[in-house]
Order: C-alpha cells, then structure tokens, then sequence
C-alpha cells in the first residue's frame, strides 16, 4: 500500500463514524459491522454526580459506598443537596468531629465533590459559624463548568434554631443513632405513621441578600448553555417568596432544578423545566413507594441539557461483582 493510499484509506475511515480522529479501522469499503452514528464524545459535553441527604438518621456505611461506587463511576465532579452531618448542635467540638468524618469520606473521591447546605449543616448561628470556617464565608455560591452555569442556593439563610422541645428530641435521637439504631428506625417509622414529623418542619430561609447574588450571576452569565440549581429544601414545594423571585430570574433561560431533603425521589415539570427532588444516599427513609431509594444520580450534560440516569447503590457492582458494601471502612 503507497503512503497515500494509506492517508486516504485513513480518512476515509474515520470520516464514516462522524470525522473522528480517535478512530481507525481496515475495514474501508463496503457494508460494515457498526452503525453510522457519530461518535458521541464532543469534548464540551460532562458526566456529574448528585448524592442525596445521607443524614436525618445516616444509615451506617451507605454513604461511604455510595463514594466507592462513585470513584467506579469517574464523573468529572460530584455535588450534593445538603445534610452530611447530624448536626443540631451548638458544641463546636461535636460539630468539628461530624465535618470531620464527612470530609474523610468525600476526601477518598478521585474528583471535586461540591458542598451544598442543608438544615442538618447549618442549623443554628453556631454551625454556620463552623461550616463558613471550613467551607467559606458565603454559604451560597456559583461555579461553571465548560460553559454551564451552576447556582448553590442556601435555603437555611439565615438559619432557625430548634425550641427547646425539638432540640431535647433530636438529641435523644441523635444518641439513639449511635446507641441503639434499630429503636432510632423505629421512631422514624413512628414519626412517619402518626404525621408527628410534620411539627419539625422548620421554615425554609432564602434571604434577600442571597435573591441579589444571584441577580447579578446570572446578570453576569446571559449566554451559557444551561443552568442548574442545587438546594436543600424544595423551595417550590414550601413556598418560600424569594423563590419566585429566583424563578422569574431564570425564566428564558434553560434550567434544571435539584433538591433534596425529603428522602424520596420525586420529578416534576414546572413552567417546562425538570424539578427533581433526590432520594436518600444513607439518610433515613421517610415513606415507602418508587422513591424510596439510595441512589446517586449520574447526570451527562449535552446539547439538549442535562440526561439523568438514577442509578440504585445496590445495583451497580465493579469488576468483580462487588456492590461497595463488602469493603469495610
């Protein structure tokens, strides 16, 4: 074969699955053992994670296999929606101890994990204090990557202490977890089955402060390809007014909104755009039905936005049939 030919022949195959230049074949002419599609590898597209709550009553070791799986995985980043640690506490070395171990869990992943807050992080002025000394002085923050936009909202700003009576009830909990996690599930179920949950439902908080951040980023960003807002509490669900007003400053713009906090998985279409509530990845399940999972979501950004793919921790395994689970941590 002359030096040409071989330059033909070369171009010739790589031109038949889309230009490629990552790939040959000798096979050059005629019916072929493959499709025609393009290659689906555009450089600007991504893979990202989302973990759900792991806490409100963490189940031991979900979380940390939940960061194997991940690793196994190799997104180019992970995000959260908050609650990594128990908190609601104002002992600053307890709450130093939580940030601790959740920060040696994320630690083992190959790639960026990004923190979100939720009411269990920032719960009282004393754990905002501690999560601000670790994690920065805004609670509330923005980052893009490969030109898509992605807006971390606080909706514990500024955070509701407990009463006394809900402060004496969560650490009762709190030490049951540690002490007795069988009767700690118990209660939760019990919780569940008489609506006693409902009077802990502390208010969502968006500040109007955080409502003029996100003016001016997005003000700032007109013209990237997607935007996707991450949060804690479903503010759509618990009627915040500072939530219309984020909306209004998103419509127009394609967008995806992801929350967390309930411990089910949950899709809906508002106004044309996917509201997603995350499931749990270790946190306590609070109802039964098809969104009762551990799960992350592995989301690969493209052309058309954002494609989710819920994929459950029991279900995915490595190379040699592992789950995750049979490592210790």
């Amino acid at each position: 074969m002359t030096y040409l030919r071989i330059i033909l022949t070369t171009a010739f195959c790589v031109c038949v699955l889309g230009c490629s230049t990552e790939f040959s074949s000798d096979t050059t002419a005629g019916p072929k053992p493959w499709t025609s599609t393009a290659f689906n590898n555009k450089p600007e597209n991504f893979q990202f994670a989302i973990v759900g709550d792991r806490t409100g009553g963490a189940r031991l070791g979900v979380f940390e296999r939940a960061i194997t799986q991940i690793n196994w995985l190799q997104p180019e980043f992970v995000v959260s929606v908050g609650d990594l640690i128990e908190g609601y506490s104002e002992d600053r070395t307890v709450l130093e101890k939580e940030w601790n171990h959740v920060d040696e869990m994320v630690g083992r992943l190959d790639m960026p994990f990004f923190y979100v807050v939720g009411n269990h992080d920032i719960g009282n002025n004393v754990m905002r204090d501690v999560w601000q000394a670790r994690y920065g002085k805004r609670d509330y923050y923005h980052f893009i990557y490969k030109n898509v936009l992605f807006l971390a909202v606080n909706t514990e700003d500024p955070p509701t202490p407990l009463d006394p009576e809900m402060q004496a009830g969560i650490a009762y909990f709190k030490k049951l977890l540690k002490t007795d996690p069988e009767k700690a599930e118990a209660m939760i179920k019990q919780s569940m089955n008489d609506g006693s949950r409902g009077k802990y439902e502390l208010p969502t908080k968006i500040s109007d402060e955080q409502v003029a951040y996100f003016k001016k980023v997005l003000d700032d960003n007109p013209a990237v390809r997607w935007t996707v807002v991450l949060m804690h509490k479903p503010a759509w669900v618990f009627k915040h007014p500072n939530w219309p007003r984020i909306e209004a400053l998103l419509a127009g713009r394609p967008h995806t909104v992801i929350a967390g906090h309930q411990h089910y998985y949950q899709h809906e279409v508002r106004r044309g755009t996917d509201y997603i509530q995350m499931g749990t990845t270790g946190g306590s399940f609070h109802r039964a039905g098809p969104g009762k999972m551990d799960h992350v979501a592995w989301v690969t950004m493209t052309d058309n936005g954002p494609v989710f793919a819920n994929i459950r921790l029991q279900g995915l395994q490595n190379k040699l049939g592992e789950t995750g689970h049979e490592r210790s941590f």
